[in-house]
């Protein structure tokens, strides 16, 4: 099993704040660093300092880190144009020396969107621009150099693109669908992805949708997919009174809560699914020491 730590920064988090979390998960040896695209707090807190940009953010960390790879998850269809977004995240895996994994999901967070002026279609829309930006942005990163790309669509219309610049990753950084819808999620996995992660559900939850992806993927004449993935909060304690106080500190227990042992058990029937990554929601961005427990105690007891 391979594990993710990921962040959620619009609920309170400075870029230094994510710098140290990166660098401190990158020397523990956390295979991937990934954080949401969101622009406004869900908690009813005040979000200070206010949100980061996902792509700004992770260019920073692209050339303050050197091995961990670099993510979203996920970046929202209704936030970029998708040609913009493709140079963007090409840009990025160049300046990580080939490190970045774009999640690219429909968008659900309506607030959000009326908080910061950007559009919020229905969802069949969404769902409609999600298609064609990742049609586009597949398109764009592996036309040959020295040719050009046209896409005409519903949503948006692209003439003649030098299809400029290519990612650092050859045919192109990989791609992450979510989530646990049961049909345009599972047909978008089959087409486009490199990794279908399920985010936050159960495990019956998540073993229906990896199924139906398996089908839609049989479906398509595609093999699976390479990588199927959960996302989950997690809260991890050397002892039974450190995990409970490292509960308590984000408003209760998490789904993968625990001791190391309880943990590993718990991340295990994930694994038992099919899953071979975790992405580990962690909370408390100044509690460094718990990617210490999850590095140094559970890690190694995963299959």
């Amino acid at each position: 099993m391979r594990l993710a730590v990921f962040i959620e920064p619009q609920f309170g988090a400075s870029y230094a704040d994510q710098l140290r979390v990166a660098q401190h998960a990158e020397e523990l040896g956390f295979e991937a660093f990934f954080r949401s695209d969101h622009f406004l707090t869900m908690d009813g807190g005040d979000g200070l300092p206010g949100p980061t940009e996902s792509w700004a953010t992770l260019a920073a960390l692209a050339v303050q880190t050197s091995r961990i790879r670099l993510g979203t998850m996920l970046t929202s269809a209704t936030f970029r144009l998708p040609g913009v977004l493709a140079m963007t995240v090409a840009q990025v895996d160049q300046m990580s020396g080939g490190r970045v994994e774009l999640g690219l999901g429909a968008g659900w967070f309506e607030a959000e969107h009326r908080a910061y002026g950007i559009a919020f279609p229905p969802v069949r829309e969404r769902f409609d621009r999600l298609e064609e930006q990742l049609a586009i942005v597949t398109g764009l990163w592996t036309t040959p150099v020295g040719e050009t790309f046209s896409f005409h669509g519903k949503h948006y219309e692209l003439a003649g693109s030098p299809a400029l610049p290519k990612p650092a990753q050859s045919p192109r950084p990989p791609i992450i669908v979510g989530g646990a819808g049961p049909r345009r999620t599972p047909e978008l996995a089959a087409r486009f992805a490199d990794e279908f992660n399920v985010p936050f559900r159960s495990l019956e939850v998540t073993a229906a949708a990896f199924q139906r992806v398996r089908g839609a993927c049989a479906e398509a004449g595609r093999e699976a997919l390479p990588v199927f993935s959960a996302a989950q909060t997690v809260a991890v304690g050397r002892t039974d009174a450190e995990a409970k106080r490292r509960a308590d500190a984000i408003g209760g227990p998490p789904p993968i809560f625990g001791t190391p042992s309880q943990v590993v058990e718990q991340i295990g029937r994930f694994a038992e699914l099919g899953a071979q990554r975790m992405a580990l929601q962690v909370l408390d961005l100044s509690d460094l020491d718990h990617l210490d427990v999850i590095a140094g105690e559970v890690a190694p007891q995963l299959p």
